[in-house]
């Protein structure tokens, strides 16, 4: 059963609490009276109204302060509070100096009364606020109700992902043994039929990481080995370590690293994923052979900015902020086979702003992407 409205009347003048009372009433709202400000505080506390009118001026007492001045300090604290800092407030008052209606804002009010007010306009601004509450309120409600689904679904998903990494590496290692032939020759057949079931538990164990190292940035609990990194010797390593899956997928791949291109400060591990997730998207999403380029340039508001740089098809305009989204992914039609976790970028965008840069892309279909790092320099 719907709660019946409840609402503060706060004001040193019992026939003023009254006459509001006899007001409200009509309309079915229930009305809670107080006559100062410490009083009123502690009504808004205990009963927890869904309104507030407060009388700008009325004893202090407690509160200190001057009695003119007694409405702004409530309402202050009502808005301070956690608990009631939702709750509309209505100020009655005389006071026409524009300075006092400033302060009654910067307090808080929402709307304000002056006496001796219509009857008629009182009941439209209270329906009004209560209107606006409710639906504040409901939409509160339902934000928490999300942020535990999420909490839900990312605790299950930990417990799911550590369950599955203790049998997976004992597959991995089985299948090692193997292909060692530790049990016995192995046909050519065999090998590549088991060769094949290892890199396919390869990219399964790889993406149980992505999993557990998104969760570990989430709650804030990666630590970064930071040192000092020289850019051309880094984009050199990474490129070094990715010529076979260049070579497998046909990628052309340049560095282009500026002279003025600072030493910067990273996690040479880490950023090697970042790097390693950015380059297999350009080859997996092309369709076709991609010529890739990796950039460094001197950023001019300090440290470093990386470009990877493709030919390839293209995002959309509106997948830019969607992608670095958990779980989120381009949907391409004519690559309907693309492995895509959704995962990849999202790493990026925990890891780089763990070493507090940023990333973004530029892109448009059938003009290739650049993916934009920018990384402070090293201290």
């Amino acid at each position: 059963m719907e709660r019946t409205p409840r609402i503060l009347v706060a004001d040193d003048v019992p026939a003023n609490i009254a006459t509001v009372r006899e007001q409200l009433s009509a309309l079915g709202y229930e009305v809670i009276g107080a006559g100062d400000g410490p009083s009123a505080l502690e009504a808004c506390r205990r009963d927890r109204p869904d309104l507030c009118i407060l009388n700008v001026a009325m004893p202090a007492g407690a509160l200190g302060g001057e009695a003119r001045d007694t409405g702004f300090e409530v309402c202050r604290r009502i808005k301070k509070d956690p608990a009631t800092a939702r709750v509309p407030v209505i100020f009655v008052t005389s006071l026409q100096d524009a300075g006092d209606r400033l302060r009654a804002i910067e307090a808080g009010g929402d709307d304000f009364l002056t006496p001796p007010h219509d009857a008629a306009v009182l009941r439209a601004r209270v329906r009004s606020l209560l209107h606006l509450k409710s639906a504040t309120d409901a939409l509160e409600e339902s934000y928490r109700q999300l942020r535990e689904l999420e909490r839900v679904r990312d605790d299950l998903m930990k417990m799911i992902v550590h369950d599955l990494k203790t049998p997976l590496t004992s597959v991995l290692a089985t299948l090692e043994m193997v292909l060692d032939q530790d049990f016995g020759p192995v046909s050519d057949a065999q090998r590549r039929a088991l060769g094949d079931a290892e890199t396919k538990a390869e990219e399964l164990l790889a993406l149980i990481e992505d999993l557990l190292e998104v969760a570990r940035i989430e709650e804030t609990s990666l630590t970064l080995a930071l040192a000092p990194i020289a850019p051309g010797a880094f984009l050199t390593e990474v490129v070094h370590e990715w010529e076979a899956r260049f070579l497998q997928a046909g990628a052309a791949v340049r560095v282009d690293v500026d002279d003025g291109a600072p030493v910067f400060a990273g996690d040479r591990a880490v950023l090697k994923r970042v790097f390693g997730n950015l380059l297999e998207n350009a080859i997996t999403h092309a369709g076709s052979p991609v010529g890739i380029t990796l950039r460094a340039r001197p950023e001019p508001g300090g440290g470093i900015l990386f470009t990877v740089a493709d030919n390839g098809a293209g995002i959309p305009t509106e997948y830019h902020q969607v992608i670095f989204r958990k779980f989120e992914r381009v949907k391409r039609p004519e690559l309907p086979r693309a492995r895509n976790s959704g995962l990849g970028l999202a790493f990026c965008k925990l890891a780089v702003e763990a070493h507090g840069g940023r990333i973004w892309v530029q892109s448009a279909p059938g003009e290739g992407s650049q993916f934009h790092l920018v990384l402070p320099a090293a201290r």
